[in-house]
Parts: C-alpha cells; sequence; structure tokens
C-alpha cells in the first residue's frame, strides 16, 4: 500500500509542520500540497517539523487549484478518502462516514507489498472539504468528538488517522494474500452498472444518480477483492 496525504490549500506552515511530524510518527513519507499559502523554506514550517523536514524536501506541490485538479487525482490513486467534521445523514451519501478505525480495518486487507495507491485528502483550515471535492472522493473517513465541539486541528485529526492506520497495519495481517481492485477496475465495474442502470426506470434522473452514488460507495467502502470484483460484475451483468 502507498498512501499520501493530501492536503488542500494549507493555510498555516505549523500545521502542515506537524503533520510532516506526525507522519514520520507512523512510517508514512508521502506528502502532498495543493495550493499552499506557504513555499518549503518556510521557518516556521520547518520548525515545527522538526526531524521530519525530509517528509517537506520530497513532498510535491501542486501549486494552483482549478476543476480539473481533482480529476487528475483520481488518475494519481485507485482510492481517493476525504476528512471531515462535517457529517451529513442517512440521505447524504456522499458525506456518510466511516470511523478511523473502520478505514484501518479496510487498509489492513490490503496485500502487504501492494502498489496500491491511497490518497488521504484533508481540507482547509478554515472550511475544510467542499461539497464537490468530497463528492469526487470514494468516500468519508471522521473521528468521534464531542457534540458540544466538534472540529479539531487538521494536524490532530490527520495524527489520529495516520495512528489508527500504523496500529492496525503494523499488526500481523492474517489476510495479507488479498489485494484489493485498482481504480480501473473499479471503473469497469462503474461501467457495468451504468449501463444496467439505463436500462431501468426511475421517477427522476436525480433517482437514478442516487443509486449510483449509492453503489460507488459501497464498492469503494468494500475494498474489493478481484475474486468478488468479477462476481458482482457477472452478477450485474446479468440482471434484465
Amino acid at each position: 500500500m502507498q498512501l499520501t496525504v493530501i492536503l488542500m490549500e494549507p493555510e498555516h506552515p505549523g500545521n502542515t509542520g506537524a503533520i510532516a511530524r506526525a507522519m514520520k510518527n507512523f512510517d508514512c513519507n508521502k506528502l502532498l500540497l495543493i495550493h499552499p499559502a506557504f513555499k518549503k523554506d518556510n521557518e516556521e514550517l520547518r520548525n515545527r517539523a522538526k526531524w521530519a523536514n525530509d517528509v517537506i524536501d520530497h513532498a510535491r506541490i501542486i501549486k494552483s487549484l482549478n476543476t480539473t485538479t481533482l480529476k487528475k487525482l483520481r488518475k494519481d490513486f485507485d482510492y481517493l478518502i476525504a476528512t471531515t467534521a462535517k457529517i451529513g445523514r442517512d440521505y447524504n451519501i456522499p458525506r456518510s462516514p466511516i470511523t478511523p478505525g473502520q478505514l484501518a480495518e479496510r487498509l489492513c486487507e490490503i496485500k502487504k507489498g501492494s502498489k496500491t495507491r491511497i490518497g488521504l485528502l484533508v481540507g482547509r483550515e478554515s472550511a475544510g472539504l467542499t461539497n464537490a471535492e468530497i463528492a469526487g472522493c470514494d468516500f468519508v473517513v471522521t473521528i468521534p468528538t464531542s457534540k458540544t465541539y466538534g472540529t479539531m486541528n487538521i494536524s490532530h485529526a490527520t495524527t489520529i488517522i495516520l495512528y489508527e492506520i500504523f496500529k492496525k497495519t503494523s499488526e500481523e495481517n492474517l489476510i495479507s494474500h488479498i489485494s484489493p481492485i485498482s481504480a480501473r477496475e473499479k471503473e469497469q465495474i462503474l461501467k457495468i452498472l451504468d449501463a444496467q442502470l439505463k436500462k431501468m426506470e426511475f421517477a427522476t434522473a436525480e433517482k437514478r444518480e442516487t443509486q449510483r452514488m449509492v453503489w460507488k460507495k459501497l464498492i469503494s467502502k468494500g475494498f474489493l477483492s478481484k475474486r468478488e470484483a468479477y462476481a458482482l460484475m457477472g452478477f450485474l451483468k446479468k440482471i434484465k
């Protein structure tokens, strides 16, 4: 598994430095900054990173943010996971979350040594991720917090998520021979699903799209094995 922490328009260099330090603590060394408000040589960034300045040195930077940025990320990663403190109710499918512990359980199913590319997308300090950005991800992870003050600092939140992943994936992996499907195979399932949905009658186009969104999230959250994926594709093709 190749895990990359992606920071969306980071505003405060201290937070990014703290995230780099947490990444080093938990053996994560891939960092991507999208339209940061500071440069790599920022003094506060370097001071907060401490012994993790090599993470900053090797961090990738996307200097601008536009409508094609998220599409590019979708091509760069097999699974793109959004983080948010603002969860939705059952009807708000894109914001229907899992916990860091549940995420770690799913990632633990990935075969050791696998090149599956995972992107953990962390939102802005001031406003988090937009609805469109969240909808463009495979699914959402959120940290259970107090109802009176639920929003965490992004460096604290990222640290908790990385800790849960490290704790679980560092344990003996009893199903390490199983590797999840890639982005290409996910797209193949969705193509078959789209073809079948077009044949079905729905009251409105919105209801058809809701069905597609639900199935997309289920398929992504499941981290399907190749055997499961081909069984699902075979089943979908048989639906009349």
